[in-house]
C-alpha cells in the first residue's frame, strides 16, 4: 500500500473515524526471581536515569507504536494448564487461566476465592500477538486476560471508524456480561499508548451509569500514555509509528541501553544514537502534524476527545494507579505523562510511576524485562489486596 505524504492528504479522514464515541450500554438480564532492586531508594533523576517515585500522577493520551513484536521477552514456564484461546468478531481475545497450574498459592494474583482479568488494550497498529508475552505473564499467575486492538486503517479510513465504535461497544457489553457471570469478579487494565488509553476512557464513558461495573475496576496500569492528548505532534508521530513501524526512527533508542548496574542505578548512557530520520519520514511527520493540526480544531471532534479526556483526568476510577514511562520515549513526551501524574495526585487518586529512562515508546518490557514483572507484580499484588475507595 503506498504510504507517501501525497498518498496520506488523499485519506479519506473525518472526525467520526478518528474519535470513539462510545454508546450506551444496557444492563443484560511462587513468585518469579528478580533483581535485587529496592524500591524506595532515592534515585537520582537525571534526564535519562531509571527513576521510581512511590505512588505518582500524570495522564498520557494516544501512544503508537509495534516495536514490541518479536522481542525476546522472559520466559513463562509453558506448562502451565492455559485454556483456549476465544477470539470473537470484535476483535477481543479472551485467554483463560487455570489457578491449579500456578507453583503454589504464593504465585497466584488475588484473593483465593476472587476471580481476576486483566484487559489488555492495545497501542494503535498493534494486533493479538504483540500482546502474548503479557497474557501469559498474566496467566501464569492465576489470571484471565482479554486483549484489544485497534488497526491504524480502522482509525484512518471513513467507512471503518464506525467499525471501532461497535467494537468498543461489544468489548464493553462483553466484559460487563463476565463480571456478572457469578461469584466475585474484578477488573485490572493495563492500557498502552494513548489509542489504549483512550480505549480505557471510552468503555468508562459507556460504563457511568454503572457504578455495579465501576468498583469492580481494582486498578490501572497506563504505559505509554497519557499524555499531549490535543498535541499534534504527538498524533503525528503516533501515527506515523504505527504506519512505519519497526523503519520508524521513532521505535528506535534514543542511546544505547545496558543492564542496570550493581546499585540499581541509572542505565547506561555511553553512546548516543540520535540519528536524523530518513526524508520520507520527516515528510510523513510535516502531513500528518499539518492533518491534525486542523482536525483537532474542529467543533464535533474537539468534543468528542474532550469527554474522553475528562473522564479519565477529573473522573477515574477510586482505584491505584500505575505509570509506566520513560525520558527515551520518542512519541509521548515523558513531561506531559509526569504533569498528568501530579493531576492525579492532586484530586487524589493512588498513584505510583516508574521511568525506565532510556526505552523507546511502548517497549519498556522488552528492554527491561525484570524491573518491568517486578513493577507490575509490586503492583498488582498491592491494589489486589486493597479495598477500593467508594465513589
Amino acid at each position: 500500500m503506498e504510504t507517501t505524504p501525497l498518498r496520506l492528504l488523499r485519506l479519506k479522514t473525518t472526525p467520526s473515524a478518528l474519535f470513539l464515541s462510545p454508546p450506551k450500554l444496557h444492563r443484560p438480564q511462587k513468585a518469579l526471581a528478580f533483581p535485587n532492586l529496592r524500591r524506595n531508594d532515592a534515585v537520582k533523576r537525571t534526564p535519562f536515569a531509571l527513576s521510581h517515585s512511590s505512588f505518582s500522577p500524570n495522564p498520557i493520551p494516544f501512544k503508537f507504536t509495534a516495536s514490541v513484536s518479536q522481542s525476546p521477552f522472559p520466559i513463562i514456564n509453558s506448562s502451565l494448564n492455559y485454556s483456549l484461546y476465544r477470539q470473537n468478531d470484535a476483535g477481543f481475545r479472551w485467554s483463560r487461566a487455570s489457578r491449579s497450574g500456578v507453583d503454589g498459592n504464593a504465585g497466584l494474583l488475588g484473593p483465593e476465592k476472587v476471580e481476576v482479568a486483566v484487559v489488555l488494550l492495545g497501542w494503535l497498529g498493534g494486533q493479538s500477538k504483540h500482546l502474548k508475552r503479557y497474557v501469559e505473564w498474566c496467566n501464569s499467575r492465576g489470571v484471565d486476560a482479554v486483549t484489544f486492538v485497534v488497526d491504524v486503517k480502522e482509525v484512518l479510513w471513513f467507512d471503518l471508524g464506525h467499525r471501532v465504535e461497535k467494537r468498543v461497544a461489544e468489548l464493553a457489553h462483553e466484559v460487563a456480561s463476565w463480571v456478572e457471570g457469578g461469584g466475585e469478579r474484578w477488573l485490572v487494565f493495563h492500557t498502552f499508548s494513548n489509542t489504549g488509553w483512550f480505549v480505557y476512557g471510552a468503555l468508562l464513558e459507556i460504563w457511568k451509569d454503572r457504578p455495579d461495573l465501576i468498583e469492580k475496576i481494582r486498578g490501572c496500569v497506563v504505559d505509554s500514555g497519557a499524555g499531549a492528548p490535543f498535541d499534534p505532534k504527538v498524533w503525528a508521530a503516533g501515527f506515523s509509528t504505527a504506519i512505519l513501524k519497526k523503519n520508524s526512527s521513532l521505535a528506535k533508542p534514543a542511546v544505547e541501553t545496558k543492564e542496570l548496574n550493581a546499585s540499581g542505578g541509572a542505565a547506561s548512557l555511553s553512546k548516543m544514537q540520535e540519528e536524523e530520520p530518513p526524508a520520507i519520514e520527516t515528510m510523513l511527520l510535516m502531513v500528518l502534524e499539518k492533518l491534525f493540526s486542523f482536525i483537532l480544531k474542529l467543533p464535533d471532534v474537539d468534543k468528542r476527545l474532550t469527554k474522553v479526556v475528562s473522564v479519565l483526568s477529573t473522573n477515574p476510577p477510586h482505584c491505584p494507579q500505575l505509570y509506566l514511562y520513560s525520558t527515551g520515549d520518542k512519541v509521548v513526551p515523558h513531561q506531559s505523562i509526569e504533569s498528568f501524574i501530579a493531576e492525579q495526585r492532586k484530586i487524589g487518586r493512588t498513584v505510583k510511576s516508574f521511568n525506565f529512562g532510556t526505552s523507546p515508546h511502548v517497549d519498556h518490557y522488552r528492554t527491561f524485562p525484570n524491573i518491568y514483572s517486578q513493577e507490575l507484580n509490586y503492583f498488582l499484588k498491592e491494589c489486589l489486596a486493597t479495598t477500593v475507595k467508594q465513589m
